[in-house]
């Protein structure tokens, strides 16, 4: 194997100018098999969500869920609350428009009709720091750069938190705007569409836009006739106010009427709680989270670690929290830098060697079964089995996470080998040109070599 690999890396040109680092141990006893550049800083991507994915779990257990709770400042008098609805968000990335409908039907259960207060929305569990600190400008626009928030909203079971979805059809003649859905439906965002739809000869070219610092959403460019729609999920701009106007749906959707504003606030400490929703527990969130490398879930778990032991929802306190825990698994932290929990930072900074330490010492963990089971299985169609290895490596039998920034391809995990080997690798690959085919293509044919000889 070692000759193979060697020989693999020395002649392949897609990696001319690139640097990689390949490090494969044991799964028995942890021992290194073969070292490529294993102990140089590399940028992980979203391999950092294997560290971030193994300290959520010893930190918070697989059983952890995420409260949202609804009390008051105020008494029932027949049908009216006498005083001021509270919603406290506790970092549940997964409430969806349904969620809010709930909520807002238990409390017209409670025989609550009007509210003679303000509703105020308390996202204070978390710091008001909104974005990690090396988050792209450019990416802030789409999911993957969505916000963070105590309280927020998805738009569907994927939970990408602080988003929309944005779906485009062609209108049904050349020239015709193009028509426009958003789901969830809500008034937080306004749509300017200056797209038109051209003929079905013709190559479309579609952009959606979020102008920075406000919810007004552009679209530009072409779309053309009998064209299959086109779907973007756009990521909000404080993502509070956009639950809120879920929750204010939901609450007319009851008939449940308030006298008073809509606004963002702190609960006062004598509240009376009136409602309490809880989240899918963490064990089941890190499919979504690991399977289709949910850069939201990483953030909010690396504020609920720094709340659940700090008392503090920051980055800051997070990642000291993760670093602690890395190091019960082995990891020398001395020599890693982690500047975030999604890996959407460039600075970013991982030996390839501290990765596969991780994932030998995890096996001993009694969380070792989700945090294995949440891992994309390789050329398995089915999306939450699959994942970002649904398409790839076809009759290799690898459980693996992958990572794509710019310039960056990386994928580490586990491998069952044709004499029987069961491994665990990571594969680093920094400095790329083009990071979509040719890292993907090198990590393919690598694993190829490991499953073959190793």
């Amino acid at each position: 194997m070692k000759n193979q690999l060697n020989k693999y890396i020395q002649n392949e040109s897609k990696l001319n100018g690139a640097l990689i680092g390949i490090s494969i141990r044991s799964t028995e006893t942890g021992g290194e098999l073969y070292e490529y550049m294993a102990d140089t800083r590399l940028t992980p991507a979203s391999n950092m969500k294997l560290f971030t994915a193994a300290a959520a779990l010893s930190v918070l257990g697989k059983d952890y869920t995420f409260s949202t709770e609804i009390g008051t400042d105020g008494s029932l008098k027949g049908n009216k609350l006498l005083g001021n609805l509270y919603v406290i968000g506790k970092g549940d990335p997964t409430l969806l428009p349904a969620d809010f409908e709930n909520l807002a039907e238990e409390i017209r259960e409670l025989g609550i009709l009007e509210i003679e207060g303000d509703i105020i929305a308390d996202d204070t569990w978390y710091d008001d720091v909104r974005l990690s600190a090396d988050l792209n400008w450019s990416d802030e626009d789409y999911y993957y750069g969505s916000q963070i928030s105590a309280l927020t909203a998805s738009p569907d079971e994927d939970y990408n938190s602080g988003s929309v979805i944005i779906e485009v059809t062609p209108g049904s003649e050349v020239g015709e705007e193009p028509f426009v859905a958003v789901s969830p439906k809500t008034d937080y965002i306004q749509i300017h569409n200056e797209a038109a739809t051209v003929g079905s000869n013709e190559e479309g070219e579609l952009r959606i836009e979020r102008e920075h610092g406000g919810n007004t959403i552009i679209m530009k460019g072409t779309i053309p006739v009998g064209a299959e729609k086109s779907q973007e999920w756009i990521a909000v701009w404080e993502p509070t106010g956009y639950a809120m106007d879920l929750f204010q749906q939901a609450l007319d959707k009851q008939g449940i009427s308030w006298t008073g504003d809509v606004k963002i606030g702190k609960a006062p400490g004598n509240m009376n709680l009136l409602v309490t929703h809880q989240s899918i527990p963490l064990a089941d969130l890190l499919v979504p989270f690991m399977k289709w490398s949910n850069n939201g879930h990483a953030e909010v778990l690396v504020k609920e670690m720094g709340k659940v032991v700090h008392g503090a929802g920051s980055w800051e306190k997070g990642i000291g929290v993760m670093k602690t825990e890395l190091l019960k698994f082995g990891v020398n932290t001395d020599t890693i830098s982690i500047r975030d929990g999604s890996g959407i930072s460039h600075f970013n900074l991982i030996p390839p060697n501290e990765i596969t330490t991780l994932l030998w010492r995890v096996q001993d963990e009694a969380w070792f079964p989700a945090y294995l089971n949440a891992l994309p299985v390789a050329g398995v169609e089915d999306r939450m089995i699959g994942g970002t290895l649904q398409d790839r490596m076809h009759g290799q039998s690898v459980q693996a996470k992958t990572g794509t920034i710019h310039g960056v391809s990386t994928l580490s995990g586990y491998i069952d080998t044709l004499a029987g080997n069961r491994l665990l690798f990571s594969i680093m690959i920094n400095n790329l040109l083009d990071e979509d085919d040719e890292g993907k293509v090198i990590e393919d044919a690598l694993v190829r070599i490991i499953s073959d000889e190793g």
